[in-house]
């Protein structure tokens, strides 16, 4: 097929959507596909990644993008729909896959509409839901209307999650499908735990036992609330460690002054400190499915999280870590001490979650996509025809 992925984010920014689109590419270069990306330009972003010209066998195309206020890593595509609709008519796309669509996602999808082309709208980021923890409640029901408005013209929109799922079916877009993600067990992996490490952050107790390591994953921005995690910083016996960044670090930093921040990480070193926690705690409310809870299963660290979103049908409560209610902060620091204070339970729960993980390979994942870009292209075909 000839794919054209049109991208809110990506490279040098890392998320999930990146990562998800990243994933993707992968085994659409295995099947020899012919693959376009369109993405945001990233000049004055932070290089964490260079720009390339082509990733994973698929040719990038970059549009003019402004960096956004108050986190300029985070680049916004502009551009008129006709320069978007005179890149896929160069193209001409089988189909257009659009990844977390809103401002350029907006301009692709009605540039694929006016071509014929079908679309398959990958619902990832609850733009909505970040506008009230970005002071800017006013701006949620226009936020929404956007995001009706993309997935109603979409041939089909793909959820992460059965929150999301029903979330988007009750704002009346009924062509929706389940499509999770899938997670590497041989990266993220119990084996990769690292003594060396958890002695050099956490060190010992009085009696000389390990200090307990409470881990969170993500990045350091107001919509993952990791703020909340201030209920944890006095656990005796504890550290609670933070990998990420973001434009909240240095606000982080002065209202968790007991606490490890260990930057970006990535690739091996991301995964040996996860298989290192204890613990993994995720406390973002407006998940739409959470890849970090699932790489912390696969490393063996049950987890504890708010209870909407995406965490629903990742954790099982009383099996592989809790649930807890959302703003019940008494809650997360509840359970958390349960876990910490038992090791047999976190053992047991630790071996659930690993378990729970297994066989939700980015292979199936992939090739579950490639039905939906086969199911809207005959269909598109079909109507066409009639």
């Amino acid at each position: 097929m000839r794919i054209a992925i049109v991208a809110e984010s990506f490279l040098p920014q890392m998320n999930g959507v990146t990562h998800s689109i990243l994933r993707v590419l992968d085994h659409l270069q295995e099947r020899g596909d012919d693959v376009l990306v369109i993405a945001p330009s990233g000049e004055g972003a932070s290089a964490v990644f260079p720009l390339p010209e082509s990733v994973s066998g698929a040719r990038v195309v970059r549009m003019p993008a402004l960096p956004m206020a108050g986190y300029p890593n985070v680049r916004v595509a502009f551009g008129a729909v006709p320069k978007v609709k005179r890149i896929l008519r160069a193209f001409r796309p089988d189909v257009v896959h659009l990844a977390s669509p809103f401002e350029l996602g907006w301009r692709a999808v009605r540039a694929a509409r006016q071509l014929g082309i079908p679309t398959v709208a990958v619902y990832q980021t609850e733009v909505p839901g970040y506008a009230a923890r970005y002071g800017l409640p006013f701006l949620e029901n226009l936020a929404w209307q956007r995001v009706e408005s993309i997935h109603l013209l979409a041939d089909r929109t793909l959820a992460p999650s059965s929150f999301a799922l029903e979330q988007l079916r009750g704002r009346g877009i009924l062509d929706v499908e389940l499509w999770r993600r899938g997670v590497d067990t041989t990266r993220f992996s119990p084996a990769k735990r690292d003594a060396a490490w958890r002695a050099e952050v956490g060190g010992c107790r009085p009696d000389g036992s390990p200090v307990k390591v409470i881990g969170y994953v993500g990045r350091l921005a107001a919509e993952k609330q990791v703020e909340d995690l201030r209920v944890l910083a006095d656990l005796p016996g504890t550290r609670l460690v933070v990998v990420g960044d973001g434009p909240m670090r240095a606000q982080l930093e002065e209202r968790l002054p007991g606490a490890h921040f260990a930057g970006f990480q990535g690739g091996e070193d991301l995964a040996r400190i996860v298989a290192s926690f204890d613990l993994f705690v995720h406390p973002g409310e407006f998940e739409t499915f959470c890849q970090t809870i699932q790489e912390a299963m696969a490393s063996g660290v049950p987890v504890v999280a708010t209870g909407r979103g995406g965490p629903l049908d990742l954790v099982e409560n009383s099996k592989t870590g809790w649930l807890y209610t959302p703003g019940r902060l008494d809650e997360l620091r509840s359970y958390a001490q349960d876990l910490l204070g038992d090791d047999a339970k976190r053992a047991a729960f630790a071996e659930a979650a690993w378990r729970s993980v297994q066989g939700r390979t980015w292979h199936g994942i992939s090739e579950e996509l490639i039905g939906h870009y086969q199911d809207v292209i005959a269909h598109r075909s079909t109507v066409a025809a009639l």
